[in-house]
């Protein structure tokens, strides 16, 4: 919901207020760690500063603003002369702490897929509860299929700058099936942009569904946990939350939210749900947030003859002087800035060697500091930045230059590119492209202490061990290859000598697949020895070219010494009874 494309005003700015005190005022009871001290920013009016990191997630859409019931068991519904109210809030009953059944199933399973992914996020599922009351009232009260499927849609207004943010559709109307501006959609509120890097597949389909909850929530989950943030810390829970709307309403609200839930909630049937009234962009309704499509019906949007917050009051002459230029609009292109222009490389696993460095530039060539680039990882690939992520935002320097964080080689070989844009500008970007390459080894070595040996039709009694290293250091997980070769000028399969056993227990002379463990080590199946005797020859090699040659002995056992005739004669003599008299 952040604002981050240019500059906007918003509509309500009085109501918002008054809701911004009443928020302030119950986060003051209800939500210790809500404080302007945790995270350097002062409430605006509702208004949103410039986003710390892309677009928010909601691209600035509106929210509910009802409150959570107050900690006291009698709240009072009114002020009185002796006890005097601090906020406007909306009293609730107990009911307001269920949520439905397959809504709150998805914010578990979002919490406990991160507990495995991300752990040292420490995200709790109240804090998803806490953002999906406030974005859309828990999926409108839990209007949702077993399958986490919302059935009816839920969207935003048009970004269209009047009030909110200027947002032009970037998914062709795929998801809020708006084709000249983006709507913020689903239960966790997610604009068509940042769902394109952010979605996931929290329900295990295949499909990345913004309408769904399951994907939604686990896609807030990631969202929150980007940025290397631990969630237990409170600075850095506000971080994210104002990452998620740079609001600080909107921050203590649904700190608030957080804390409620945290005291105890319960499951509700689906369809249950309470459903919230008050909006921060002064409508009212409880059909979801903005308007929505299908049988559900539609939240109004503030009256049409309202003047627009850019326009004037009929018979009211403009005397609203136009905005300068911020930074942002004055940057023509982004140009490299020192990371160069061949491809970087990096072995699966690997982290790159070079950081990505991109410097922003006026048209006449002259730096811009203190803009917004966002770096962006696309094609087949699970490379990814420190944290995890694909998607990393960075203000650039003094210099004009924003250095991306640590990209991270994933398993999946092959190219990709990350591509670096202005955000909130359409300006010329810059790609760079990446090559993920296999892990590899440039040295072998042979573990065993004792030749290889065995007698015909035997088996060898230990099995072959090699260590393989790249530029000295263990290199682990590299595939390598196994074959009994003729001699060591003929490297084709041997067709007799030793041999391994297939799982059907039949001889095989050529091993594939086989892969390195975590030190390194390969340790090779047991070999077997056929009636031929001689000395043989086993070549193994891996990726990167790494070769050992271990040669395998095949030989008939010696046969005991016979004993000498004089010591026979010895010792019958000593065993006859003469001579055993004669002593």
């Amino acid at each position: 919901m952040a604002a981050q494309f240019g500059r906007r005003l918003r509509k309500g700015a009085a109501t918002t207020a008054a809701a911004a005190l009443a928020v302030a005022a119950l986060s003051a009871s209800q939500a210790p760690g809500a404080t302007t001290a945790d995270t350097g920013r002062q409430a605006n009016a509702g208004a949103s500063a410039s986003a710390p990191d892309e677009a928010g997630a909601t691209g600035d859409s509106p929210y509910y603003t009802d409150l959570p019931p107050l900690s006291s068991p009698n709240p009072s519904a009114s002020p009185t002369a002796s006890s005097p109210s601090t906020g406007t809030a909306v009293v609730q009953g107990a009911a307001e702490a269920g949520i439905p059944a397959t809504v709150l199933d998805a914010y578990k399973k979002a919490e406990a897929e991160l507990r495995g992914s991300k752990p040292g996020c420490n995200l709790p599922w109240q804090l998803l509860a806490a953002i999906g009351k406030v974005e859309s009232g828990q999926a409108r009260g839990g209007d949702v299929d077993a399958q986490g499927n919302t059935l009816h849609r839920i969207l935003g207004p048009e970004l269209d700058g009047n009030g909110f943010a200027l947002i032009k559709d970037t998914d062709g109307g795929k998801y809020d099936g708006n084709s000249a501006y983006d709507q913020a959609v689903g239960p966790m509120q997610f604009i068509p942009s940042t769902w394109a890097w952010a979605g996931r597949d929290g329900n295990g389909d295949g499909v990345k569904d913004p309408n769904n909850v399951y994907d939604a929530a686990l896609a807030a989950g990631h969202y929150l946990c980007r940025n290397g943030w631990d969630l237990s810390v409170q600075a850095d829970m506000n971080s994210a939350i104002l990452s998620y709307n740079n609001s600080q309403a909107y921050l203590n609200l649904v700190l608030s939210w957080y804390e409620y839930y945290r005291k105890g909630t319960h499951s509700v049937p689906d369809g249950s749900g309470t459903l919230p009234q008050h909006r921060s962009d002064n409508s009212t309704g409880s059909t979801g947030s903005g308007s929505s499509s299908g049988s559900g019906g539609s939240t109004p949007k503030p009256p049409t003859t309202t003047p627009k917050p850019h326009e004037p009051a009929p018979g009211v002459p403009s005397t609203t002087p136009s905005l300068p230029p911020t930074a942002t609009d004055t940057v023509d292109h982004l140009t490299d800035a020192g990371t160069g222009t061949a491809p970087l490389t990096a072995m699966a696993g690997d982290a790159f060697g070079k950081r990505i460095s991109t410097r922003a530039e006026t048209k006449a060539g002259r730096i811009v500091a203190k803009v917004r680039v966002r770096f962006t990882i696309v094609g087949d690939t699970d490379a990814a930045f420190a944290g995890g992520e694909s998607v990393a935002t960075v203000a650039t320097d003094s210099k004009g230059v924003a250095v991306a964080p640590a990209l991270q080689a994933g398993e999946k070989t092959g190219d990709f590119t990350v591509h670096a844009t202005v955000v909130g500008r359409t300006a010329k970007g810059v790609d760079y492209d990446a090559t993920v390459t296999a892990r590899a080894a440039d040295t072998l070595a042979l573990v065993n202490t004792t030749a290889p040996t065995c007698t015909p039709g035997g088996e060898f009694a230990d099995q072959v061990k090699a260590k393989a290293t790249y530029q000295g250091a263990v290199a682990d997980k590299v595939a390598a290859t196994a074959t009994l070769v003729k001699s060591a000028d003929d490297t084709s399969e041997n067709d007799q000598g030793p041999y391994f056993k297939d799982a059907n227990g039949n001889a095989v002379r050529t091993l594939t697949g086989l892969q390195t463990d975590a030190d390194g080590l390969l340790t090779l199946p047991k070999l077997y020895a056929d009636d031929v005797t001689g000395t043989f020859l086993l070549r193994i090699t891996t990726t990167g070219g790494a070769t050992l040659t271990v040669e395998l002995t095949v030989a008939a056992a010696d046969p005991s010494p016979s004993p000498s005739p004089s010591a026979s004669a010895s010792a019958s003599a000593s065993a006859s009874p003469s001579a055993s008299a004669t002593n």
